[in-house]
């Protein structure tokens, strides 16, 4: 900093130069003081005396590349294309002149961070006047600039000098009159280097992340198909067999026919359980009611396809009907083990599902269009059966039913009472809902650790 100063002062005397009219009439810093101590060696130095002055350049030729706002990605803050343009359609913005090495700040709306460094295939391009072009003199080294103007200090200290209403902007004078914290220039190569090795490991414990995400999700996928196919927790030849549960279902319908159907089952269940058809155990199912449903929260909740969210019904995502006359909707009010399933959506909801636990004692919620309610008999264990419709068994078991319009899927409720199910005897079912409750928290504890 000396050097150059005594450089300019030379410069000055010998007539070369003027001396910035900023200078004579006093510094005007954003602060009074410095922002904050820095290390010996280092210093606070202005805008203009660490950036070389911007320079204009005009379109010439028949096309030229010009980069503005949206040729920034602001999340990983680099140039992700730099359009090609004819000279005679090319916007009175573009005349900034930019070289390899510099670091672009958009000026407007400075707080999205539309921050980019120059890299060798953007050399001879234009950028936009949107844009301030920090370019590094002999006392900056070109990536350290690019990494302070990507701080927090520089973004939210010059976010303060922000004007407008609709385009909320700063202007040239901002950048000029910032200070800016300047270790020796050989720090600078270091302090680079060393950002670089720590966003590598960064980038790749991002990368481990999704991994480790996706792996969590195939492990719960996998415990739901070990718990269908008997193999999650060990058979206990003391329970009542699941013939005999289906035989009190029977019983309890009237029935004259067999509830089970051990034929054409695609694995072998273990001994004590026992396949049906989903009608087999069904009290009923049902779609809801269409009803004018407000926006706001006044009125009776109902539920809706958004009120599916995760296997839990989101009580933030409800609609309202404004009905007074029970009789209307006193048949579509939701029971405790109720599970609601999407039958028509987008292909990848058909078929999700969510149980029905009451939050208080006295709740009332009425069940809506498009998702189906599906009871059970009391002798099945509804956490079971809610695992049981969110395995890949059974998603591969309804595909060949769901037929699919524009942009739109849905699953009849003929075809999903056709669908085989295996059923553990009771007392398994609970041992298996308590056992993947178990798993999938110590998984969802992982996944939020993350």
């Amino acid at each position: 900093m000396e050097r150059i100063r005594e450089e300019k002062e030379r410069l000055i005397k010998e007539g070369k130069i003027k001396r910035d009219t900023k200078e004579k009439t006093g510094d005007k810093f954003p602060y009074q003081k410095v922002p904050f101590e820095v290390p010996e060696g280092w210093e606070w130095v202005r805008g203009s005396k660490c950036f070389k002055p911007m320079e204009s350049k005009k379109p010439i030729g028949e096309t030229f590349r010009y980069i503005d706002i949206n040729s920034i990605d602001n999340k990983k803050h680099i140039i992700t294309e730099a359009r090609y343009i004819n000279v005679s359609d090319a916007p009175s913005r573009a005349s900034r002149s930019i070289d390899v090495g510099d670091t672009l700040f958009s000026m407007v709306r400075p707080y999205l961070e539309n921050i980019a460094y120059v890299e060798e295939n953007y050399e001879n391009c234009i950028a936009s006047t949107g844009f301030f072009v920090c370019k590094p003199n002999q006392i900056l080294f070109s990536k350290y600039l690019y990494y302070l103007m990507l701080s927090s200090y520089v973004i939210d200290g010059l976010n303060t000098f922000m004007k407008g209403d609709n385009s909320p902007s700063i202007n040239n004078d901002n950048l000029t009159t910032f200070l800016y914290p300047i270790p020796p220039l050989s720090e600078q190569k270091r302090i680079v280097q060393k950002i670089e090795e720590c966003f590598f490991l960064i980038d790749q414990i991002e990368e481990n992340k999704l991994s480790l995400f996706q792996f969590i999700k195939q492990s719960k996928s996998k415990v739901l198909d070990l718990a269908i196919r008997g193999k999650l927790v060990p058979q206990d030849p003391n329970d009542e067999p699941a013939s005999v549960l289906l035989e009190k279902i029977r019983n309890e319908r009237k029935e004259k026919k067999p509830a089970s159907d051990n034929s054409h089952y695609p694995f072998e269940v273990p001994k004590g359980w026992a396949c049906c058809r989903l009608e087999a155990i069904v009290l009923s199912i049902k779609n809801g009611i269409a009803l004018k449903q407000d926006k706001g929260a006044n009125g009776i909740p109902i539920t809706r396809i958004e009120t599916i969210s995760n296997g839990t019904i989101d009580y933030n995502r409800m609609g309202y009907a404004n009905i007074f006359d029970s009789s209307i909707y006193n048949s579509y009010i939701l029971k405790e083990n109720d599970i609601l399933m999407s039958h028509i959506n987008s292909p990848i909801y058909v078929g999700k599902t969510a149980i029905y636990i009451p939050q208080a004692k006295d709740e009332i919620i009425i069940h809506g269009m498009n998702l189906l309610c599906i009871r059970l008999y009391d002798n099945m264990n509804a956490r079971f059966m809610n695992y049981f419709f969110k395995s890949q068994f059974f998603k591969d078991s309804i595909n060949p039913y769901i037929k699919n319009a524009v942009n739109q899927a849905s699953i009849n409720i003929s075809n999903l009472n056709s669908i085989s199910i295996p059923i553990p005897p009771l007392a398994e079912q609970h041992r298996i809902v308590q056992k993947i409750e178990s798993i999938f928290q110590a998984l969802d504890s992982i996944q939020n650790n993350l």
